[in-house]
């Protein structure tokens, strides 16, 4: 029996209700969002109280997993979720480039560097996991390297936008970035269909990321779920540990499970949401 602080997972179907959130107004969270982000510390005991559950999760293959971190951080901030995967059994890896500065065209190269090695070290598909915009970085990899990625999980990754609707979005101004442009630039990276599978977690209660914006309106093949807690909390989220480790021990090639809701009629507005999985 698991403990009563059983993770609160929502996944997004039919697909017809995400596009038609991801095409309302998106703004980015609000400056009174960031208090909520102070939450993120219930993180920690959450992650220790739901210990024993995450020991029960499919084991790793072996095979490479490379993580990489968001915005203004590094290989620190994913050590836990790399000790994680490690333990689980999986080849675990930062990306080893010091401080994610946020510039996506120097980056994007770097990071398919970096699948080249690993796939060429181990002679596998490497796996992909990114955390906010080690998320776009993760995505913009998988559709360079489409035979050599298996596949993607991301959370609290803006596919929209850019940082155009974050909590970063001043700062990227200030610094002289034109957000509109960047906006489009990432609309016209999805001419080029991802080819793999991918798994987009995010949370309606993301102080720095609006959640609209971690909804993929184009590419039909990602896989949409919620979860309860703060953009800073994602990366010791006990919800995002257990289905980052369901997703990775998915088949290769194998789709990520689509868990319908039956008939309920949903607000169009917004994505579905699904009662708890306990």
């Amino acid at each position: 029996m698991e403990p009563s602080g059983a993770p609160q997972i929502h996944v997004d179907v039919p697909r017809r209700s995400v596009v038609n959130a991801a095409m309302t107004p998106i703004r980015p969270p609000a400056p009174r969002a960031m208090l909520g982000e102070a939450l993120a510390f219930i993180e920690g005991p959450r992650l220790l109280w739901q210990a024993p559950a995450l020991a029960r999760q499919p084991r790793g293959d072996g095979g490479p997993v490379l993580v990489l971190p968001g915005f203004g951080a590094g290989d620190g901030s994913t050590a836990l979720l790399r000790a994680y995967l490690t333990w689980l059994g999986y080849d675990a890896r930062g990306w080893g480039l010091g401080t994610n500065r946020g510039h996506v065209p120097k980056l994007v190269p770097r990071v398919v560097e970096l699948v080249d090695a690993a796939q060429a070290a181990t002679r596998r598909r490497v796996r992909l996991v990114g955390w906010s915009l080690g998320g776009v970085l993760a995505r913009e990899a998988a559709r360079e390297r489409p035979t050599r990625v298996e596949r993607v999980v991301t959370f609290g990754t803006p596919v929209v936008g850019g940082p155009k609707y974050t909590a970063a979005a001043e700062r990227y101004r200030q610094r002289g970035y034109d957000l509109d442009a960047i906006e489009a630039a990432a609309a016209a990276r999805d001419a080029v269909p991802l080819r793999v599978p991918v798994t987009a977690i995010y949370s309606r209660t993301d102080g720095v990321v609006a959640w609209q914006a971690c909804i993929d309106p184009v590419n039909r093949g990602v896989e949409h779920i919620e979860v309860a807690g703060t953009h800073v909390g994602l990366g010791f989220n006990p919800d995002v540990f257990r289905l980052v480790a369901e997703r990775l021990a998915l088949p290769a090639r194998v789709a990520s499970p689509q868990r319908h809701h039956g008939t309920t009629k949903h607000n169009e507005s917004q994505p579905p949401r699904r009662k708890p999985v306990r």
